[in-house]
C-alpha cells in the first residue's frame, strides 16, 4: 500500500482505523475487487473524489480501494445515518460529514471545504442518490463536488464502479453473500477545471463543472462496463421520479448515440435546474 502524505488533522482518527479493521476483513471476504488508477490520486493535499451511486455499499468499495491506496476518505452523509446508535457515533467519529436532506446543505459544504483545505480526501456523489437511470448510467448531479472543488481550487477525481448492486441491489434489504461479487473501480485523472475557475460561481458554471465531472465518470464506466451510455444522461424530473428514497422504475424512452461521448453537451442540456439545495452530498449515503 503506498502512503499519502500532506495528510490534514482527521488523516488518523482512531475510530476510521476502527471501521476499516472491522469492515475491511469483511469486503474481502464478500468481494473480488479489481481497483485500478490509483496512480491518479494526489499524493499530497486536499482533493474531492467523486463517485457514481448504484448500490449502498459501494461506499464501502470505494473506501475499499481509497484505504488500500493510502487514503482516508471522508464522505458527505445523509445525517439520519448518524442518529443510528452505535454505527452512528462511529460514523461521526470516523470524521464523515452529515448533510441534511431536505434544507440548508451550507454546513456540509463548509466543512468539506474545511477537509479539502486541510489536506484530506472528501468523497461526494454527484448524483446525490442512487441512480435512478434504468441502466445504473450516472444520472443527471447535483453541484456539490463541483462547488467544493471551484472555492478551493482542488483537483476532483473521477471514480467508476461496476459490481456493487450485485452484492446489495438498488433498496434492497438483503445482500447476496456468495460467492463474491466481482467489484471493479477506477479513477481517472482529474477532472480539468481551470478555465472555470477563473469565472464567476454562478449556476452556469456550476453546471458546467457538474458535467465535466459526470462526462469524466461516465466514460470510465463505459470502459468497465465495454458499452456506451445512453445520448442523454437520466432526469427524475423529467419521468415523474422522486428525487429521494424509493422510486417508481420507467421505460428509458432515450434514443442512443454510439457516436456522441456521454454527458455534457447532450446530458444535461434538458435539466430545469437544482432547485434551492445544491446537494452537496449524497443525501441517502451510507457512510
Amino acid at each position: 500500500m503506498r502512503q499519502r502524505g500532506g495528510g490534514g488533522a482527521r488523516a488518523d482518527l482512531p475510530a476510521f482505523r476502527l471501521a476499516v479493521a472491522l469492515l475491511r476483513p469483511l469486503m474481502l471476504l464478500l468481494t473480488r475487487r479489481e481497483g485500478r488508477g490509483a496512480e491518479h490520486l494526489p499524493a499530497s493535499g486536499g482533493f474531492v473524489v467523486a463517485s457514481n451511486h448504484v448500490s449502498y455499499v459501494d461506499p464501502l468499495t470505494l473506501a475499499h480501494f481509497l484505504v488500500d491506496n493510502g487514503v482516508q476518505v471522508r464522505y458527505i452523509g445523509k445525517e439520519s445515518v448518524f442518529r443510528i446508535p452505535v454505527a452512528g457515533r462511529i460514523v461521526a467519529a470516523a470524521g464523515q460529514i452529515p448533510v441534511l436532506r431536505e434544507g440548508d446543505a451550507s454546513a456540509a459544504l463548509a466543512a468539506a471545504v474545511d477537509a479539502v483545505e486541510a489536506g484530506e480526501c472528501v468523497g461526494i456523489y454527484p448524483e446525490a442518490t442512487l441512480t435512478r437511470d434504468p441502466g445504473l448510467w450516472p444520472m443527471r448531479g447535483k453541484t456539490g463536488a463541483a462547488r467544493v472543488a471551484l472555492l478551493t481550487g482542488c483537483p476532483v477525481v473521477p471514480v467508476a464502479q461496476w459490481g456493487p448492486h450485485e452484492l446489495l441491489a438498488p433498496y434492497a434489504r438483503r445482500p447476496r453473500l456468495w460467492p463474491p461479487t466481482r467489484v471493479q473501480v477506477r479513477a481517472g485523472p482529474p477532472v480539468d477545471l481551470s478555465d472555470l475557475r477563473r469565472l464567476p460561481l454562478d449556476a452556469d458554471t456550476l453546471r458546467l463543472a457538474t458535467d465535466r465531472v459526470l462526462d469524466a465518470v461516465a466514460a470510465l464506466l463505459e470502459d468497465i462496463r465495454g458499452e456506451r451510455a445512453p445520448a442523454r444522461r437520466w432526469d427524475p424530473a423529467l419521468h415523474a421520479q422522486s428525487e429521494t428514497g424509493r422510486f417508481a422504475p420507467v421505460a428509458d424512452d432515450r434514443a442512443r448515440a454510439p457516436d456522441e461521448a456521454p454527458g455534457g453537451e447532450r446530458g444535461d442540456r434538458d435539466h430545469q435546474g437544482d432547485g434551492e439545495n445544491h446537494g452537496t452530498g449524497d443525501e441517502e449515503q451510507q457512510a
